[in-house]
């Protein structure tokens, strides 16, 4: 009796994780048609070669790129945050840049990472690469090097806020520092 209710349960789990797959693989493949109907400005006698492109891309990022969800308020806030933040960055290294005495201290940070290992490690990595002042130069298991502009600057505290909105998009939570993988403290 309880082996027919345990296959029953295990069919059941199985057609939900197609339907998620189907849907998730569905997503994709619309994300990369749009994508070559941009590159390609709409041709459509470019969906010859188009369509077989998105199908490969879409079977290879289903391989690729494991399942990951994101919290649409967390998206909502990410968004402005990041503008908001690189267009801050951004005059603040192009004052740097114009400033006769050219006032930056160059180095190296060590930043200890609190997101799980995954999507929102390599999100965060990312992000902080394209903001400007930063960029990321290493990662640890537990640890990011970052070369940053101006190590006088709060840049701990700035990158524990990037790396709380990248965990709130992620509707994920931070988990604690483990001693001794990075030097710092935030």
């Amino acid at each position: 009796m309880e082996s027919v209710s345990r296959r029953r349960s295990l069919a059941f789990r199985s057609r939900d994780s197609v339907i998620n797959q189907f849907r998730r693989g569905w997503l994709r493949a619309v994300a990369f048609a749009l994508l070559w109907w941009l590159l390609t400005a709409g041709a459509m006698g470019s969906w010859l070669i188009g369509a077989p492109v998105v199908l490969i891309a879409t079977l290879v990022s289903m391989a690729l790129v494991p399942p990951f969800s994101l919290s649409p308020s967390g998206v909502v806030y990410f968004v402005p945050f990041f503008i908001w933040h690189s267009l801050r960055g951004g005059a603040d290294v192009a004052w740097r840049a114009f400033h006769p005495g050219m006032p930056i201290a160059p180095g190296l940070v060590d930043y200890p990472l609190r997101l799980p290992p995954g999507m929102p490690r390599v999100f965060m990595v990312n992000t902080v690469s394209l903001l400007p002042g930063t960029l990321s130069a290493e990662l640890g298991a537990n640890c990011l090097k970052v070369h940053v502009l101006d190590t006088r600057k709060s840049v701990l505290s700035e990158l524990l806020t990037v790396e709380r909105a990248v965990a709130r998009m992620f509707g994920t939570s931070l988990q604690k520092v483990k001693g001794g993988e990075c030097n710092e403290e935030v």
